[in-house]
């Protein structure tokens, strides 16, 4: 069975026009990347576990915010790594400079034996869609086409 991951994609209007809020992933690998490495704010769940909550608490400890309001389903996605993603979009609007995200440990540099603290994403930012369709990770652009649907 394929791992899976459920995260939240928070939308807002501005001036007519929509924004998501995409997520940057900490750690030495992602540093210096950019188009097509931001993403939703996601993480893994067990098999026992809803996949609405556990977008929910992925949410929130990747940005200190508890997600509250209407989630609009956009469905599963299969990544090119094979794990199957689950996302919901929630209208919500938050200010970037109160975010904060958990940390997770990895040995750095590696083989190294030492192990080193990294926030989970290390930076937030608002992008319109057209923007947002360079920024993300190229298997969860879907995400995007199935909001502008909804909304």
């Amino acid at each position: 069975m394929p791992k899976r991951s459920a995260g939240l994609l928070m939308y807002r209007r501005v001036n007519g026009r929509i924004e998501v809020l995409l997520a940057h992933p900490g750690g030495p690998f992602w540093g210096k990347k950019d188009l097509g490495a931001w993403s939703i704010p996601k993480g893994e769940f067990g098999p026992e576990e809803d996949a609405l909550l556990a977008a929910k608490r992925e949410f929130e400890e990747e940005t200190g915010v508890m997600p509250e309001g209407d989630f609009i389903s956009l469905g599963e996605q299969k990544q090119a790594g094979g794990k199957l993603v689950a996302a919901w979009a929630i209208e919500g609007d938050c200010e970037l400079s109160i975010l904060k995200s958990n940390l997770f440990s990895m040995e750095w540099p590696p083989r190294s034996g030492r192990m080193m603290k990294f926030p989970e994403v290390d930076r937030w930012a608002w992008f319109g869609l057209d923007e947002a369709r360079e920024k993300i990770l190229a298997g969860q652009r879907v995400f995007l086409e199935r909001l502008v649907e909804k909304v």
